[in-house]
């Protein structure tokens, strides 16, 4: 009877990973490593592969030193160059030479070339080309190219003159529908951009975004086509990097998952929480300079949080859209001024708005002329301030060569207390004779 299910369990584990890479890979993430190779280790590795490319980076190489060593070279060989040079990299120097001795010697030299650039550079994204053509090949030769060596994930086909340059590409469509004797010359178009393995990731990104390339060419300094990057490889990295931001600004960490262990997350959140509590009893210490003021008008305690929630909103703003300024590259560093004076415009444009409707439901509540124009007053100036900081911060770190991710949300959090806190009391105190 256990062989029966047994024998059940493995197509139906199959079936699952081909349909469903994407939830195959978050349920392998949440298992235990041992428990998860035991599973894929029933797997032939052409099922894994589509799993694999949509593990996070760390957990792909755990489980990676968990499976047999034949599995693992296989595994690896098996998914493009770029993509095993990444897990490859993540390893021990011992383990990833291990496998690097098993892989056959073409495959495992061009490993070993990704691997030498520098990590973020085009290098490490590219894949080594599989095959150049000439301009005199026809239509009918080029396919029998690919189909020999099952040429995968190209869009287009690199053209090189007689020393190995660079000169046109060919649509992978416009091959399939022409002639059989069409020469590929006649099929060509120029090719638009190209950069050197080691160009930066942003500028293959700006490259890609601003030509919608379906691939780009990767040339050495004498303009030999040495690689080709493939645009769906560059959109994982963009949203691995997206998703990480979107963590790290709250102080999570890359690496954990919706379903990760307890002790895991508490391990990555608690020093940013520790980190937040020290800017919170600075932003108490600011109201602890004006605890005489809040004591002698008890209605300052019942309104201060509003004033430090509206800045706080406004520089969360402000902040979102700088950073997706900065992570999608409209704007750069040197535009730092234009981008903060924008957000103190409409830092003063949206903090009068608000205050006036602020006056008004103060004025209705209290009565006090005095308390409203205290409200008012500071709503617009912590609202600047919050404009002003969720500008500034991100790219003054990035400037400094920091995450902007990492730290932003904390550091604008403190400002934004600060600023509300000591705008609202502040002028509380100076107007004390009016409440």
């Amino acid at each position: 009877m256990t062989g029966n299910i047994d024998a059940a369990i493995e197509p139906l584990e199959r079936r699952f990973l081909l349909d469903h890479p994407w939830d195959a890979a978050r349920l392998l993430e949440a298992l235990p490593a041992d428990e998860a190779a035991i599973a894929l280790t029933r797997q032939r590795v052409e099922v894994l592969v589509p799993v694999w490319r949509r593990l996070m980076t760390p957990i792909a190489t755990r489980l990676l030193s968990k499976l047999p060593d034949k599995r693992a070279t296989d595994l690896l060989s098996e998914l493009l160059p770029n993509e095993a040079a990444l897990l490859l990299a993540s390893l021990p120097e011992p383990d990833s030479g291990r496998y690097l001795s098993q892989m056959d010697t073409r495959i495992a030299e061009d490993i070993k070339k990704l691997m030498s650039y520098p990590e973020g550079s085009a290098g490490r994204l590219m894949n080594p080309v599989d095959a150049t053509f000439r301009m005199t090949t026809t239509a009918s030769e080029a396919i029998n190219q690919l189909r020999q060596r099952r040429t995968k994930n190209s869009r287009s086909l690199f053209l090189v003159d007689e020393e190995n340059r660079l000169t046109e590409k060919v649509s992978i469509q416009d091959i399939a529908v022409a002639d059989a004797d069409d020469r590929l010359q006649d099929l060509a178009k120029p090719v638009t951009a190209y950069v050197n393995p080691l160009s930066s990731q942003d500028e293959v990104v700006e490259l890609l975004e601003r030509d919608r390339l379906a691939d780009l060419p990767v040339v050495d300094l004498n303009g030999v086509l040495i690689g080709v990057i493939q645009h769906t490889a560059l959109v994982d990295t963009i949203q691995e990097d997206a998703t990480a931001d979107i963590q790290t600004m709250v102080g999570a960490s890359k690496d954990e998952r919706a379903l990760s262990k307890p002790l895991f997350a508490v391990r990555r959140r608690l020093p940013w929480l520790q980190i937040n509590l020290l800017t919170a009893f600075m932003a108490a210490a600011v109201v602890g300079l004006f605890e005489n003021t809040i004591a002698q008008f008890t209605a300052l305690a019942v309104l201060l949080p509003v004033v430090a929630g509206q800045s706080g909103n406004a520089g969360a703003q402000a902040l979102a859209v700088t950073m997706r300024g900065l992570a999608l590259r409209e704007i750069s560093t040197s535009q730092g001024l234009r981008v903060m004076f924008k957000e103190l415009n409409v830092g003063l444009v949206n903090g009068l708005a608000v205050a006036a409707t602020c006056g008004i439901g103060v004025f209705f509540w209290s009565g006090s002329l005095g308390l409203v124009l205290v409200i008012m007053l500071s709503m617009v100036l912590a609202m600047v301030a919050a404009g002003f900081a969720g500008a500034v911060v991100p790219i003054v770190l990035t400037k400094l060569g920091q995450d902007p991710a990492v730290a932003s949300s904390i550091v604008l959090t403190t400002v934004t207390d600060i600023a509300g806190f000591f705008s609202f009391l502040g002028i509380a105190t100076l107007l004390s004779s009016m409440l």
